[in-house]
This record gives C-alpha cells, structure tokens and sequence, in this order.
C-alpha cells in the first residue's frame, strides 16, 4: 500500500515545515514502513548548513525516521488518531552525507509493540548506501 502525502497527514500530525517524508512507498500496518524523501536545495536548513557546502543536519534524517515509524505505528486501528512521541533513539551511526539532489529511502521495521510502546530499527539509504540507521522507541499517546 503506497501513501501521498495527503494520506500521509491523515495518519501523523506533521505539517510544513516539519512534515519530514514525501511518500509512503510500502506499508504494513504495526510490522514495517517504507518512506521517501527528496531532499531539495531549497530548504531553509541549507541557508546555514553549511553555506557552500549544504548537508541534511542528521537530526532530520532521524526525525524522517521516526515519521516512517510512527505511520506503522499509527496505522494500526488501536492508534488511530494517536500521536507517537519519541521515547529513545539508540546506536545512531551516520555513515553517509546527505546532499540536496538525493532521495532517502527509509524503512522501519517495528521489533515489538507493547501497550502504547513501539520499538523499531530504522535504516535510511543514498542510492542503496546506507546514511543512518538507528533504533528508535515510541510512546503513543
């Protein structure tokens, strides 16, 4: 099941500027989703990160993360209309710089759901080369 953005808002709460992923490109309700984001030269984090050699802070690379997460999560019926808060972020490695012109691929796994706690392993790729991954716990309230 693929996602636009409109559908995409239907599920987490974000909006510009903070709505962090363009598309959901495959989606199994409380197990996995995968996300896209085209980064653009036109995004205000370029203007001082860093000015002539713009780079995607990797805070936002993790925050995508957690937006492809939280749409696994807040699909499933339970969560409905739920907000999922970031509960901890473990072992973030960044192995990659992340550029205006790229596209990340993202994908979540959930590892296990209990009550309204999620957890997940999240990898985010350049071209099939892996910039970030992480695990990530959510508190859905």
């Amino acid at each position: 099941m693929a996602l636009d953005v409109t559908e995409i808002q239907k599920i987490i709460p974000h909006r510009y500027p903070m709505l962090l992923i363009d598309r959901v490109e495959e989606l199994e309700p409380g197990k996995r989703a995968v996300a896209k984001r085209n980064v653009t030269a036109h995004e205000q984090v370029f203007n001082g990160h860093f000015p002539g050699n713009p780079v995607l802070p990797g805070v936002l690379i993790v925050e995508a993360m957690a937006q492809t997460g939280a749409v696994a999560l807040l699909s499933l019926d339970e969560f409905k209309g739920k907000t999922a808060y970031f509960g901890g972020i473990k072992s973030a490695k960044f192995r990659k710089v992340v550029r205006p012109g790229d596209t990340l691929m993202i994908e979540v796994t959930l590892e296990k759901i209990r009550g309204n706690i999620g957890v997940g392993k999240a990898v985010a790729k350049v071209d099939g080369k892996k910039a970030c991954n992480a695990e990530l716990t959510f508190i859905i309230e």
